[in-house]
C-alpha cells in the first residue's frame, strides 16, 4: 500500500472519529422532559444549565415561594410576629385546589400559617396571609409584581398569591430561580419548614378542636441526599413544576423544572439537575471573616493607621477538574479621616481566578480610632520639627 493510500486511511479513521473526541471531551449533555428548565448556584447566581428558561408559562404553586418571600419581609420588618392571630376570611376558606381546610372566622398562629403554605402548599393559608400582611389578596399581588420587578424577574407577572390557574399567572424557570435565590439567602430559617417530613395544625373552630396532618408535597426530602427545599407546583395548565434545593460540601444549587408531564418525571429531572451539578462543581471558599488584610492611614487619630478585616467569608464556584488557584486583589480608600467606628466599609477584596473576578467580600475597619486631642497634636508637630 502506498504512502498516499496510508494517509488518506488515516485522515479518514480520524475524521471518523472526531465528533466522538468531542463528545467525550465536553460535560455530558442533559436531555430533559420538561418543556423549562434551569440549574443555578444560589451563591453567585451563575446558570449552571438552561432549556427554555426565560419561556414564561403558569408556575402553579411554586407561586408561593413569592409569597413565602414577603411574608418573610414583612416579619422582618416588624409588620407582625410569628405568635400574632391571623384569621380566616371567607375569601380565603374558598380557595380550591391544595389546602388544609381552614373555616372562615378560624384563626392560626402566622407561623402555623406559614407552615401550611410551605409543607403542604396550602392554597387557603395563601391567601389569608396575604390578606394578613397587605390588607387583601389584590393588594399582596402588587407587593408581588414590585417584588419581582426589584429582583429583575422580567418573565413574570402574578394575578393571585397561591398559584391557581388564571389567565396572565405567568413567570419562567429563570425568574422562578431568581426568587428562589432570594428567598433560601435571606431567609434561611425557611428549611425548618422546607426540610419538615410531616407535621401537624389544630383546627380552632366553632365546632371545636380537630388536628390536621400535613406532609411534604416535595418529595425530595426524602429521596434525595441534601435536599433543603423548596416548593412543587401542579395544575391542569401548569402541569407538573418544582423548585428543588440541595446542599452539599458548602454547595448550594436551585434546580428548576417547568411543566414536566408527570409528577415522576419532575422529581427525576430536578434530580438530574442537580447530580450535574454537584458531579461538575465545588464551592470554594475565600478568605475566613476576621482575616486581617492591611491598613490603612488614618489622619488627625489618635493613631496613624487602623487595621481592615474581612467582613463576611466568600465561597464562589469552580469546575472539579480545574486545579486553578484563586488569586486576591484588595481595593480600599486612599485614608480616612478621625474619629473612625469599627465595622466601617473601607474597600473590598477581590478573588480572581485567571484574571477574571469569581467573588468579592467588604473589607472593615477592626477598630474604633478616636479623633487625636490636642496633647497629641503638639506632640507630633515636635517630633516633626525636632
Amino acid at each position: 500500500m502506498k504512502g498516499k493510500e496510508i494517509s488518506a486511511i488515516f485522515l479518514t479513521i480520524i475524521f471518523s472519529l472526531m465528533p466522538l473526541i468531542s463528545v467525550l471531551g465536553q460535560e455530558p449533555s442533559l436531555t430533559l422532559e420538561s418543556k423549562s428548565a434551569l440549574l443555578m448556584d444560589a451563591a453567585t447566581g451563575t446558570i449552571l444549565f438552561e432549556k427554555n428558561s426565560h419561556d414564561a408559562m403558569p408556575p402553579a404553586s411554586v407561586t408561593k415561594i413569592m409569597t413565602m418571600l414577603l411574608i418573610y419581609e414583612a416579619e422582618e420588618n416588624g409588620q407582625f410576629t410569628w405568635e400574632d392571630a391571623v384569621t380566616v376570611s371567607d375569601h380565603a376558606a374558598s380557595m380550591g385546589g391544595s389546602q388544609v381546610f381552614l373555616e372562615e372566622g378560624e384563626t392560626q398562629s402566622a407561623a402555623d400559617m406559614t407552615k401550611c403554605i410551605a409543607i403542604a402548599s396550602a392554597n387557603d393559608a395563601a391567601v389569608a396571609m396575604a390578606e394578613f400582611v397587605a390588607g387583601s389578596e389584590e393588594a399582596f399581588v402588587e407587593r408581588m409584581n414590585q417584588k419581582a420587578a426589584e429582583l429583575g424577574m422580567k418573565d413574570t407577572h402574578f394575578e393571585n398569591a397561591c398559584g391557581l390557574d388564571v389567565d396572565g399567572h405567568v413567570t419562567s424557570a429563570y425568574d422562578i430561580a431568581l426568587m428562589s435565590r432570594e428567598l433560601i439567602n435571606r431567609f434561611p430559617a425557611i428549611r425548618e419548614y422546607t426540610t419538615t417530613w410531616q407535621d401537624t395544625i389544630v383546627h380552632n373552630t366553632r365546632k371545636g378542636q380537630s388536628t390536621f396532618g400535613l406532609t411534604n408535597t416535595n418529595k425530595l426530602i426524602k429521596w434525595y441526599e441534601g435536599a433543603t427545599g423548596l416548593k412543587t407546583g401542579s395544575t391542569g395548565k401548569a402541569l407538573y413544576c418544582l423548585s428543588g434545593t440541595a446542599e452539599r460540601d458548602g454547595l448550594h444549587l436551585i434546580a428548576v423544572v417547568m411543566a414536566a408531564p408527570d409528577f415522576k418525571v419532575r422529581f427525576q429531572e430536578t434530580m438530574k439537575l442537580l447530580d450535574h451539578g454537584f458531579a461538575n462543581y465545588s464551592a470554594e471558599k475565600g478568605l475566613p471573616k476576621g482575616e486581617k488584610m492591611g491598613q490603612i492611614p488614618v489622619r488627625k487619630g489618635m493613631q496613624d493607621e487602623v487595621d481592615l478585616v474581612v467582613g463576611e467569608e466568600t465561597s464562589f464556584l469552580l469546575k472539579k477538574d480545574s486545579a486553578k488557584e484563586w488569586e486576591t486583589k484588595v481595593e480600599t480608600l486612599p485614608s480616612l479621616d478621625a474619629p473612625v467606628e469599627a465595622g466601617e466599609k473601607v474597600g473590598e477584596v477581590i478573588f480572581l481566578i485567571d484574571g477574571q473576578e469569581v467573588g468579592r467580600a467588604p473589607l472593615l475597619t477592626a477598630e474604633d480610632i478616636k479623633k487625636a486631642d490636642i496633647s497629641t497634636m503638639l506632640e507630633r508637630l515636635l517630633r516633626l520639627w525636632f
